[in-house]
């Protein structure tokens, strides 16, 4: 049966078109710095937004019309799995990622839990075999269950703890047998509401073990997936341990991981964290941990995770700077980890919501690509730090100078200058290249 009846498959049209069902910016074919867009942008439509979100709120109940929820149990799981690949092939979507709990529903112990998993992953492999559409990365759901109370990797009880093993050991095989690309690990509620009852030195070191013993075996088991950790510094705890990018390297660091990790990062995320997008990027890229991106938007004058669609071309076009510069995405992609608003509650606005966050996406590609080529900020930033390219300058990067060589320069040199940094004149430069026409 057909969840999504009058919608085709989504094409390209162009910027000048004005069905709002179609592409206006995302042309999966054309060529952007070298390559395909599709291999660029590597989009992921999220299970548990797309296919379980109900629109509910803390002050409302759910107000999503979903034609598949009139089932119930193992029924609206399969009912689910159909009406997700016809989402993601009429959307064009190469891939897909979820949650253990988002496919398949918990039973009364983790035997009977296991073998729903098991049910559902095999109708799941069949789509995948027929559609070629491909999973991204699948994770464990351990912060719902009431059992998740006190954490999971971090839990304050060792029972918790060894259930919570026991699910990232199925998760690995189910992602192993389903080809997928990446393995994610998000600390829902790894962290901690007051350091009053709280080891925190335990807690971080358990966690660290949890890590290491699923390196172990998914090399076990040959599970050749791309581990991705993704921070987040609140929500539902206070105090979560993964923070941010430098944060969760440190950790990796501390722990000696970080050869097997690299960091999924989420825009609504880094503004949680106080960061923009674009630094939590930089700082991943430059430590060489730049691994994967959950696409969405916050809302500056809410205090929460909205997960809002990204429609922001500003924001689009700095992340897609940053993963150009950093040579791309490698095995990682873009998931859109974002909800449709609770008033876009009609089954189409799934398409729409998407629509858009490929197209702002696509638009961002492009004008980061031209960026690049012209060097629009490199040059700007060459000129500003020119004087680190000869003199005391080549001495301070060289490790030549020390502090009596850097005095007696600054005893000789009564006069500094500096110049501006012409941050309004590159905003405008931006604009620029943000409205010209493509």
């Amino acid at each position: 049966m057909s969840y999504f009846s009058g919608i085709e498959r989504i094409g390209y049209e162009g910027a000048s078109s004005g069905n709002p069902l179609a592409f206006k910016h995302y042309n999966p074919g054309e060529i952007v710095a070298g390559k395909p867009m599709r291999d660029h942008l590597r989009f992921a439509v999220a299970y548990w937004h797309a296919l379980t979100g109900t629109g509910s709120d803390p002050f409302g109940a759910g107000t999503a019309e979903r034609p598949w929820d009139r089932y119930t149990g193992m029924d609206l799981a399969k009912a689910r799995v159909e009406a997700a690949f016809e989402l993601i092939v009429k959307l064009n979507v190469p891939y897909f990622c979820f949650h253990d709990r988002d496919i398949a529903p918990e039973g009364d112990t983790l035997r009977e839990t296991n073998g729903n998993l098991d049910t559902i992953v095999a109708i799941i492999q069949e789509y995948m075999k027929s559609t070629g559409v491909k999973l991204l990365w699948n994770t464990a759901n351990m912060f719902t269950n009431p059992r998740f109370v006190h954490g999971a990797g971090t839990a304050s009880n060792a029972d918790v703890y060894a259930y919570a093993a026991a699910q990232i050991k199925k998760g690995l095989e189910v992602g192993k047998a389903l080809g997928a690309e990446n393995y994610v690990f998000w600390g829902g509620r790894e962290g901690y509401e007051t350091l009053l009852n709280t080891d925190m030195q335990l807690e971080l070191d358990n966690l660290a073990r949890l890590y290491r013993m699923a390196i172990d075996y998914a090399s076990e088991i040959g599970f050749d997936a791309q581990f991705l950790i993704e921070p987040k510094p609140k929500e539902p705890t206070k105090h979560q341990y993964d923070f941010d990018a430098a944060t969760t390297i440190s950790f990796l660091q501390h722990y000696g991981l970080k050869d097997h990790f690299k960091l999924n990062l989420e825009a609504n995320h880094a503004t949680l964290a106080g960061h923009t997008f674009e630094h939590e990027l930089r700082v991943a890229r430059m430590h060489g941990m730049l691994g994967s991106l959950d696409a969405n938007q916050g809302d500056l004058l809410l205090g929460w995770d909205t997960d809002e669609f990204p429609t922001d071309l500003y924001a689009s076009t700095l992340t897609m700077y940053e993963v150009l510069q950093n040579g791309g995405i490698g095995r990682g992609g873009i998931n859109f980890d974002a909800k449709v608003r609770r008033g876009s509650f009609e089954p189409d606005d799934l398409f729409h919501a998407h629509i858009a966050g490929m197209d702002a996406y696509a638009k961002g590609l492009k004008v980061a690509a031209r960026l690049l080529e012209d060097r629009v900020f490199e040059d700007a930033i060459d000129r500003r730090y020119a004087t680190f390219n000869e003199g005391i300058g080549l001495d301070i990067v060289s490790g030549k100078a020390t502090l009596a060589s850097l005095e007696a320069y600054a005893l000789q040199n009564d006069t500094i200058r500096n110049r501006s940094g012409r941050q309004e004149r590159l905003k405008a430069v931006l604009n620029q290249y943000l409205l010209a026409e493509q």
